[in-house]
């Protein structure tokens, strides 16, 4: 089974807790703070595999979860850090953000690395907190969480040149003679349900890979048949070759085609057509073929060159080979219509991401205040809330970044309740 796009659910490692601990050597009265730090979290990192071909893993195991960091000892001994957990994926897999569409990571050379999601960092013990004025602090930070989300993995099959065309065109057939590819043939609609990639040899150590895609008709880009399923993969090509049936044996009129074909094409992706586009006139040998041929060179004007072929008796596939080889050597790389200019296909860009709010105010159905945002959610989870000096630590954070203010700007009154997360707390003004 071809599979080319799956949900899955991802998450780093979260850091080890730091410790609270104390000096008990003999001899050594009163001897001081001696808690470790907590380990770094893995971060989940996925690799190009090249001796894979589909998703098909991903609908078997669709959660990944690194490991956390080790939590910190006694006499300042640190946890250890978890290493990465590495996801094998297929070269052509683009990830993105599920809910923002955001893309992480354009993956298509083998070996390439990029995380996904980070390790959170460890805890501090207590030995980090001792000042003059508290040599000895109850004081310590639980590991921070790691990052989670879910992504969309899309397998983008890499080929320099993608045959397009309705069902039953010759489109398989064309890639069977072409090269060593066996892709299913048959006198029917939608024989081919999987993109088949083939390579081609040209002349003495030239080869280019093409890739045969599964008919496109009328509203594909809407997702009629299966079209939509399918577009993506002409996205990384550099070539598209627009095969036509000029014998018109299943009724259809060949200019009519081409012209629904290439809307198709424009509608799902408008850099679509910036691609070059051989035309390709398929099935020579068959009756009418070339009297189809002479109409559509004339309705069709200067706008293209037709190359006329048969791919059974392998009539004028020599010339379309050169030609599309030529193209090659002239045309660059499409980037993806997500990824940014600095992008290039070698590497991941970690980009910087703008932060929101430390955190937002709002009220709930039953009249709480709630308290919400990723810098205050993260100090919640980072407080060891069994220990009083914590407790106090987190209230005098919250201080500082404003949120008793807030408060009472929204109109809270003493024993009001707030919330954060699933706990409760009442205010005390």
């Amino acid at each position: 089974m071809f599979v080319d796009h799956v949900k899955v659910y991802v998450k780093g490692g979260d850091g080890g807790d730091g410790m609270v601990a104390f000096r008990r050597e003999k001899f050594i009265p009163n001897g001081g703070p001696a808690g470790g730090d907590g380990g770094k979290g893995g971060d989940l990192v996925f690799k190009v595999d090249e001796g894979l071909r589909t998703l098909m893993d991903f609908r078997f195991k669709r959660h990944f979860k690194a490991q956390n960091g080790e939590n910190g000892m006694s006499k300042n001994a640190h946890g250890r850090g978890a290493k990465p957990y590495v996801v094998p994926v297929p070269p052509g897999t683009v990830v993105t953000e599920e809910g923002t569409g955001r893309v992480i990571a354009d993956l298509v050379e083998d070996g390439q690395e990029a995380i996904i999601a980070r390790g959170g960092r460890g805890g501090r013990g207590n030995s980090r907190f001792a000042t003059p004025a508290n040599p000895a602090p109850e004081l310590s930070e639980k590991g921070e969480p790691g990052q989670e989300l879910n992504v969309i993995l899309e397998l983008k099959v890499l080929a320099d040149v993608g045959l397009v065309g309705f069902p039953s065109v010759g489109k398989s057939t064309l890639l069977s003679v072409v090269s060593s590819a066996k892709p299913k043939i048959g006198a029917y609609h939608f024989t081919t349900i999987v993109p088949n990639l083939g390579m081609v040899q040209v002349g003495e150590g030239k080869s280019f890979a093409m890739a045969d895609l599964p008919g496109l008709i009328e509203g594909a880009a809407q997702g009629v048949g299966l079209g939509h399923q399918f577009l993506r993969h002409i996205e990384r090509t550099r070539v598209i070759v627009h095969v036509i049936d000029m014998s018109g044996m299943e009724g259809r009129d060949p200019y009519e085609d081409y012209l629904t074909i290439n809307k198709e094409l424009e509608e799902y992706n408008l850099r679509l057509t910036e691609r070059p586009q051989l035309i390709v006139a398929n099935k020579m040998d068959m009756p009418n073929a070339e009297e189809n041929l002479e109409v559509f060179r004339k309705k069709i004007g200067d706008e293209a060159k037709v190359f006329a072929i048969s791919a059974i008796s392998r009539q004028g596939l020599q010339e379309l080979l050169y030609e599309i080889d030529a193209l090659l050597d002239v045309t660059p790389e499409f980037l993806l219509h997500d990824v940014e200019e600095e992008e290039t296909d070698a590497t991941v860009l970690y980009k910087h991401e703008a932060k929101g709010p430390d955190f937002v105010v709002s009220r709930d159905e039953d009249g709480a205040f709630v308290l919400s945002g990723d810098t205050i959610e993260r100090l919640f989870k980072m407080t060891d809330f069994s220990r009083e000096e914590s407790v106090r630590r987190f209230a005098r954070q919250m201080r500082g970044m404003g949120v008793d203010e807030a408060l009472r700007d929204n109109g809270i009154e003493n024993g009001d309740t707030v919330r954060i997360l699933k706990f409760e707390f009442e205010f005390v003004d």
